[in-house]
């Protein structure tokens, strides 16, 4: 392929879905790895970046499927710095409308914005998550947008209230609750001391993007202070009503869904990942929770009460964020491009396979028995996985 791929790829309709930061959408045969189609949406970014560790920069963040208006979305950072979401038919490829969708605010930084997270449909409407570039450099807000999924009317804009930074940029993306209320979760922001500014916490959403109730740590403005995100990882949603979040701090925290609770309103809290941090998105089971740790995932069973033990951790340096299938865990070692299958029930490892070089945070997609990785240049896959 003609780049990175860093989204996860997708499967639909007997195809293999993948994007990559060259701009381009391809449509991969899940057998043989044939082109299927491959359809070039514009000119990403090269250079004239403030900070930043992807060159070039096209589309980052995962693409998304609707299944009621048959549908493939995309987000590409093109030429400009601009943000624009393509709406493509699955099946040839063709672009069936576009639309920018950058916060167009005086005083925001178009080349500071980065669109990270996968994208999320639901009620309608495809959502997008905003954040910045590695390092948090210049002037941007993280922030979140809905535009409809038959691309017509309004779209709708929620900015985290912060002078500065507060980026939602988990690679795993918006969590859609059962009723299409949205969680996301913001990184680090401009206030270490004072009233919350909504950052390093959990945001619950309506459909149309208001804000209904939020969460942060206690120790929110210390976690700004060090850049411990807690918007490292996607929230995590559970049986008995419950979520599950857990960033750079080593701290994982239990959330109601019904509420999340403000500051230091957590049902639960304790040590995660051995004290490290974890990125990306998790798996989960039932009531466990797989984290992809630094050094390796980790296992984490959620109770009926809200409280929270560690099952098991390896440190077979699988960090990247897991899926589950056929009894195991699978996820991919980014530092050395190696796919492994861990035991689900105590972390073992089973299986692995040398893939080559990966982005930050790829996920593997299981199909049957097989997997998909995105890697620096195309995407892998690995049979019998």
């Amino acid at each position: 392929m003609d780049g990175a791929v860093y989204g996860q790829p997708l499967a639909v309709a007997g195809e293999i879905l993948a994007a990559t930061e060259n701009d381009t959408v391809y449509a991969l045969s899940p057998t043989a790895g044939s082109i299927l189609w491959s359809t070039h949406l514009g000119t990403p970014v090269e250079g004239g970046l403030p900070c930043g560790d992807i060159q070039p920069l096209g589309i980052t963040g995962t693409l998304a499927y609707d299944p009621l208006t048959e549908t493939v979305f995309a987000v590409a950072e093109e030429a400009g710095f601009r943000h624009v979401l393509y709406a493509l038919d699955p099946f040839s490829g063709a672009v069936r409308w576009s639309r920018r969708v950058d916060i167009q605010i005086p005083s925001e930084d178009p080349a500071a914005v980065q669109q990270r997270p996968a994208l999320a449909i639901a009620n309608g409407y495809v959502y997008v998550g905003f954040g910045g570039l590695d390092g948090d450099c210049a002037q941007y807000r993280g922030a979140v947008e809905a535009v409809p999924t038959g691309g017509n009317g309004a779209t709708l804009t929620y900015v985290v209230p912060t002078a500065r930074e507060g980026a939602v940029w988990a690679s795993a993306g918006p969590v859609v609750e059962p009723d299409g209320t949205l969680l996301v979760a913001t990184g680090n922001g401009a206030a270490f001391s004072g009233a919350w500014d909504h950052t390093d916490s959990v945001l619950e959403l309506s459909p149309t993007l208001g804000l209904l109730s939020a969460f942060a740590p206690a120790r929110w403005a210390y976690d700004n202070t060090h850049d411990l995100d807690l918007g490292s990882v996607s929230p995590t949603l559970l049986r008995d009503g419950y979520i599950f979040i857990a960033g750079k701090s080593g701290v994982g925290y239990v959330l109601r869904q019904s509420n999340l609770g403000g500051v230091g309103g957590q049902v639960a809290s304790g040590t995660t990942c051995r004290g490290q941090m974890a990125f990306g998105g998790t798996a989960v089971a039932q009531d466990v929770v797989y984290l992809p740790c630094a050094d390796g995932v980790q296992a984490v069973a959620v109770t009926a009460d809200g409280n929270f033990s560690v099952l098991w951790s390896t440190n077979s340096g699988a960090n990247g964020p897991p899926v589950l299938g056929g009894g195991a865990v699978f996820s991919v070692d980014t530092n050395t491009g190696v796919l492994l299958a861990l035991a689900q029930t105590s972390g073992r490892v089973l299986a692995l396979t040398q893939i080559g070089p990966v982005p930050h945070f790829t996920s593997p997609t299981l199909v049957g028995s097989d997997a998909y990785v995105g890697t620096e240049d195309g995407v892998v896959m690995v049979q019998g996985a």
